[in-house]
């Protein structure tokens, strides 16, 4: 966590802040790099970074799930996954992305495969890949 001071106040930026792809650019260059891991629910796009630590990207679209609450509970739990793995990723930029719509009851299921997925990344090595 990284702290300034202005003035009297002090504003503390938050280590999730410094792990979020929010740039369209970000976005393109992992999808250009054409590297994925696909499970049934979600496809995971990769690219190695310089870094050293993972950023993600998240997208659910509307030809997924048709209402923001479906949409924004999918985030939820995707950036919770991510969050919980996080020091076992490698040094990545990554984009999920939601193939099918899931709920609650299947949280499970999305847990089993995220965990799949980051074993699956990690046997990949996307640092000897290249850039």
């Amino acid at each position: 966590m990284t702290s300034f001071r202005y003035g009297q106040t002090k504003v503390v930026k938050t280590s999730y802040q410094l792990v979020k792809l929010t740039k369209t650019d970000e976005f393109s260059s992992v999808f250009d790099f054409r590297r994925r891991i696909s499970a049934e629910y979600v496809v995971l796009h990769f690219r190695p970074n310089q870094l050293g630590y993972p950023r993600l990207g998240l997208v659910a679209s509307k030809k997924v799930a048709k209402t923001a609450v479906s949409r924004n509970y999918m985030r939820r739990v995707l950036r919770e996954l991510f969050r919980a793995h996080q020091p076992a990723i490698p040094g990545c930029d990554l984009v999920i992305n939601v193939r099918k719509k899931f709920i609650r009851a299947d949280f499970k299921q999305i847990h089993q495969q995220f965990n799949y997925l980051c074993h699956r990344l990690a046997l990949q090595n996307p640092v000897d890949v290249g850039a």
